[in-house]
């Protein structure tokens, strides 16, 4: 299906806007000799290790012989060094020099301080919220990035609405649970708001790249039992260990707090989050078919000694 034309203008002013707020409709990027293209070579060449002329047209979509082009002014300069590999004698391994290393040096510097100065004029939650928005535009796009660090915190304002949202929605698209399930998850976080005792209960939001990937709550169902609710991972973060990690706050939390037993209630066909509860020692005690969300379910009540 045809994108509407106003998709396609609002992509047009948005490309219009962030070209001129990081300067790259100048001749020379970072009023540097280097135009914005040799610049980008540049900066592969000196976070990659030792890359191919092949690799660089691939990843950058570059025409052959432009890249060429730039390659060989690089060589006059003395930036650049090639190397036969090893395996093939045919290809040839690309690395700057330190003489191209220092070339490039004060730009990336200067590139990081500007867009650092960017990000501090906002605060904290529009960070976040700004580079969730690359996030998804870059994930939309088919963009490949190297995972970066997944960091734990706990929630804060807004956070309780993300996990209302990606439940329902999430939910809806994998297993075509209908809108009963994202009320009930509406009450579930409204009560922990509602009673919230940090001495006995916590919510963890698992974040990386300032972006949210998760989230899990500890609630407290009597004096000497905890509950884990609403684990939950982003499709693109699972597999990085997020969800073991969550789940292991939750049982150390709730070991320091006192707690004697965990428990938990998840459904039969949820087969990745049952494996990580395994994993974490808990196992099913009991199940029983229900009719909710739209859907036959056979639920499941897991427990953890402590």
């Amino acid at each position: 299906m045809a994108a509407p034309a106003d998709r396609v203008d609002a992509v047009r002013a948005f490309n219009r806007f962030y070209t001129r707020r990081i300067g790259a409709l100048g001749e020379r990027l970072l009023d540097s000799p280097f135009s914005l293209a040799e610049m980008r070579v540049l900066y592969e060449l000196a976070h990659r290790r030792a890359p191919t002329a092949t690799d660089l047209c691939g990843d950058l979509g570059l025409d052959a012989g432009y890249l060429s082009r730039i390659l060989q002014r690089f060589r006059r300069r003395g930036y650049l060094q090639r190397e036969a590999s090893r395996a093939d004698a045919r290809r040839r391994h690309l690395r700057l020099t330190p003489r191209g290393r220092r070339a490039f040096a004060p730009y990336e510097a200067r590139a990081r301080r500007e867009v650092r100065a960017m990000l501090t004029r906002l605060p904290a939650s529009r960070q976040t919220h700004v580079l969730g928005a690359m996030r998804t535009i870059e994930r939309a796009l088919g963009g490949r990035r190297t995972p970066g660090a997944v960091h734990l915190r706990p929630h804060g304002p807004g956070d309780m609405g993300w996990v209302v949202y990606r439940h329902g929605a999430l939910y809806a698209q994998e297993w075509r649970y209908s809108d009963e399930f994202e009320a009930l998850v509406a009450r579930i976080v409204a009560d922990f708001l509602d009673r919230f005792d940090p001495t006995g209960e916590r919510c963890w939001i698992a974040e990386q790249g300032g972006d949210i990937v998760g989230s899990v709550f500890v609630v407290r169902k009597s004096k000497t039992i905890a509950k884990l609710r609403l684990l939950l991972v982003e499709p693109h973060a699972r597999g990085l260990g997020v969800g073991r990690r969550l789940i292991d706050a939750c049982v150390q939390f709730a070991r320091e707090a006192g707690y004697r037993k965990m428990t938990l209630w998840t459904q039969s066909h949820l087969h990745a989050a049952r494996r990580l509860y395994e994993h974490a020692g808990f196992h099913c005690v009991a199940r029983a078919k229900h009719r909710s969300f739209g859907k036959n379910l056979v639920a499941e009540t897991w427990e953890l000694a402590l």
